[in-house]
């Protein structure tokens, strides 16, 4: 399967990507046409470059057309180290980690995906030799989550540095996708689902109920032209967000709904947000066809508002929230526009070609 390219006028995110995909021989090109390299026009040394919009699935390379950090690059976020990312460098080591932190019970924040495979597959996965044939076999849901940490930054640190947690992508508010971990690994993000799902965090402090809502006021205020911004807390920094200077600006102010019964209130999400995580379900869609482009619905067609149940989530197969799967859950929250992003992500699939 070659990389996803997805036809586009152009990145609301202020990202430019080349849809140009070089076709390069593969083993099974025959010796004569390939020379007696695996590559007959490549030369030794030679750099292949990356794009960088490129998500990594069982070690291949995967065009999104969003912006895109991998845990290899500068500035990524490496779910694969032991040590802490953001501990002080003589403090880091798992050995003085697992001494400090009592939530770093394993040197390893992810493991294998273990469920349903045979014998002689587990012999063969467990060192990392997932085949993009079989991984598809067993991936069928995307979840989505909001990290109620603001920022990619801190919501990488508080999961690997301080819950020995991981999920496989973070969306800063900038629309950045953080990839921190091949998808080929189960990170640890939602229990029950880990072993058939991708994760993501969307960068955001979360949804309240409306007597706490003091807590959104410290992270939302309304700007002199009466337009709401976000304002990251001064512990935080600039919070690492990539783009210099971004303006954060939720797409609509505040939304009041209802999840698991439960009154709440939050703001919405950046339109930078919505259109990487659009580019980036697409690209997954297209990569893995057992995930549909929907979500749970109501019996009206509206999202579902609770937990699935147990026969609900056996069968179900698609981009999910994390509420979905567990009741004490209520992101990515009663304002995030699950009918925006699959419309969106659905037209990009329809133009996407291999």
């Amino acid at each position: 399967m070659r990389p996803l390219i997805i036809a586009s006028a152009g990145i609301a995110v202020a990202f430019a990507a080349s849809h140009v995909v070089a076709e390069y021989p593969t083993a099974a090109t025959p010796q004569a046409a390939r020379g007696n390299s695996p590559v007959a026009d490549s030369q030794i040394g030679s750099r292949v470059p990356r794009q960088g919009d490129e998500i990594v699935v069982c070690g291949e390379l995967f065009h999104t057309t969003a912006p895109v950090v991998l845990w290899t690059d500068p500035g990524g976020y490496d779910a694969y180290r032991v040590e802490r990312r953001f501990a002080p460098l003589d403090q880091s080591s798992w050995r003085i980690s697992n001494l400090e932190v009592k939530a770093l019970s394993s040197p390893n924040r992810f493991n294998m995906r273990r469920a349903e495979l045979t014998a002689e597959q587990l012999e063969a996965f467990r060192g990392g030799g997932w085949t993009l044939e079989a991984l598809r076999e067993r991936v069928d849901q995307f979840v989505l989550h909001y990290d109620a940490c603001g920022t990619s930054q801190r919501c990488f640190e508080v999961l690997h540095d301080q819950r020995g947690l991981s999920v496989h992508f973070l969306l800063d508010l900038d629309g950045t996708i953080y990839q921190t971990l091949d998808v080929k690994e189960r990170a640890w993000h939602a229990t029950i689902s880990n072993d058939r799902s991708i994760g993501i965090e969307i960068a955001q402090v979360g949804a309240f109920s409306p007597r706490n809502q003091r807590v959104l006021d410290r992270w939302y205020r309304s700007s002199r032209d009466g337009q709401v911004r976000i304002v990251l807390p001064d512990v935080l920094g600039d919070g690492g967000v990539r783009t210099p200077n971004f303006v954060a600006r939720p797409v609509r102010e505040l939304v009041s709904g209802s999840i698991h019964g439960k009154d709440l209130v939050q703001y919405d999400f950046t339109a930078e947000q919505y259109e990487s995580l659009a580019r980036l379900t697409a690209t997954l869609c297209h990569i893995f066809p057992r995930i549909r482009c929907d979500f749970p619905r109501d019996a009206d067609g509206s999202p579902l508002p609770r937990k699935l149940t147990e026969p609900e989530w056996q069968a179900f197969q698609g981009i999910l929230g994390h509420y979905h799967i567990q009741a004490n859950k209520v992101d990515p929250g009663p304002a995030f526009q699950w009918n925006r992003l699959i419309k969106r992500a659905q037209g990009l699939l329809a133009t996407a070609v291999e």
